[in-house]
């Protein structure tokens, strides 16, 4: 039982060794965003933007 054990795990720690040992192959070409995108962009930041002003400036000053 305790040799059953000793071989799993040495075949545990080979395959962990190999995974390692690999190194990962780009599958993609990088593509530059479209227009479309960017202008997506600068609007959500340009919200973020107005909601961060606009919750800074109706606090209620005491």
């Amino acid at each position: 039982m305790v040799n059953q054990l000793e071989n799993l795990v040495e075949s545990i720690k080979s395959k962990v060794r190999a995974l390692k040992s690999k190194k990962p192959k780009k599958s993609y070409i990088k593509m530059d965003k479209s227009s479309s995108v960017k202008v997506e962009i600068r609007s959500r930041k340009a919200r973020k933007l107005i909601d961060k002003t606009l919750k800074a400036d109706y606090r209620p000053k005491v």
